[in-house]
């Protein structure tokens, strides 16, 4: 088939760049499938505002702005951006929402004419989002996105664990204030040995043991995780899946969360991590898996079994599906 993404993310990037600490969730997503895509044989097409116009895994990447004579694919797939489809002619047009919109949002982002003239089917990150965007918005149709982690995750071997480092990887608007909070009140002053390492902030929390992470490419994200002993993360409501959740249950690092936006998803409470309801409780699992050996190897064996059961090969031929 013929198939192509549009993109007007203002992130200028092709599938060289999947590695850099540039690309988030959605850029990962269609790098991802995209290569995948093409091994089976797809024809892919990626527009967005890359630099200049390449080919890279046999998928051409081309320039929004290079778009001419309205080309005609088998399938379309925007991202985030229903106007978008209206650049090419597609048998079969889908949207990928990577945001929760209120009807009143999705027309002032002038939405609302674009999804009525293309009619996509909305593609979703999990329940979490399911449940919270409106069925307005979805009316034509909607499935849920079998998401993964990168192969460079799946091939690394697993390594010695610092008994006292806590990490927080995902992105400092997720959150990592209500953590530092959590850290601050109730964890240091119950057990001042253990360390929070931290996505950088402005804000000197060393006296409490906080220290800022290197925010660097994906091998150095991986160093970081795989001497953590405990993944902490309170959750977002603006969080529809949290990749950083899962690059940690990955690497088999044991997650503490509130639950927050789609945190419970990414966590089986007493299996892979927990689920606390409140910031005591939420403190409280942090400790105990600092502390309790045979708790963190139980969890940690557990996490084990699962190492590999999530990964693009997968969830590509499961998208495909989906989506004829």
């Amino acid at each position: 088939m013929k198939i192509c993404f549009l993109d007007n993310t203002q992130v200028s990037y092709t599938s060289n760049d999947i590695y850099t600490n540039k690309i988030r969730g959605a850029e990962n997503l269609i790098i991802s499938l995209t290569n995948e895509f093409s091994k089976l044989n797809h024809q892919i097409t990626v527009y967005n505002n890359c630099k200049k116009n390449t080919k890279i895994n046999n998928v051409d990447w081309i320039n929004l702005n290079n778009i001419n004579d309205n080309p005609t694919y088998d399938i379309a797939i925007s991202n985030n951006d229903i106007g978008l489809l209206g650049k090419i002619k597609a048998n079969k047009k889908i949207a990928i929402s990577h945001s929760i919109q209120s009807i009143e949002k999705f027309i002032r982002k002038k939405q609302l004419l674009a999804y009525i003239e293309h009619k996509p089917k909305i593609l979703l990150l999990g329940n979490y989002h399911k449940k919270n965007r409106s069925y307005f918005l979805r009316m034509f149709g909607s499935e849920i996105i079998n998401y993964a982690v990168n192969d460079i995750f799946l091939k690394t071997n697993l390594s010695d664990v610092d008994p006292y480092k806590g990490i927080f990887t995902s992105y400092r608007d997720r959150n990592s204030e209500l953590l530092i909070s959590i850290w601050k009140e109730h964890v240091y002053p119950k057990n001042n040995k253990i360390k929070l390492y931290l996505t950088p902030n402005d804000i000197d929390n060393t006296k409490y043991n906080i220290f800022n992470r290197k925010f660097g490419n994906q091998q150095e994200l991986i160093d970081d995780l795989l001497t953590s002993r405990v993944f902490l993360i309170p959750g977002h409501k603006a969080e529809l899946y949290c990749l950083a959740a899962e690059e940690a249950r990955e690497l088999c690092v044991p997650i503490v969360t509130l639950g927050i936006g789609s945190l419970s998803e990414r966590v089986v409470h007493e299996k892979t991590g927990f689920i606390a309801q409140n910031d005591k409780q939420f403190a409280n699992y942090t400790i105990e898996l600092f502390k309790n050996d045979k708790l963190w190897n139980d969890i940690r064996s557990n996490l084990i079994k699962l190492r590999g059961s999530k990964n693009w090969e997968v969830s590509a031929k499961k998208f495909i599906e989906s989506i004829k």
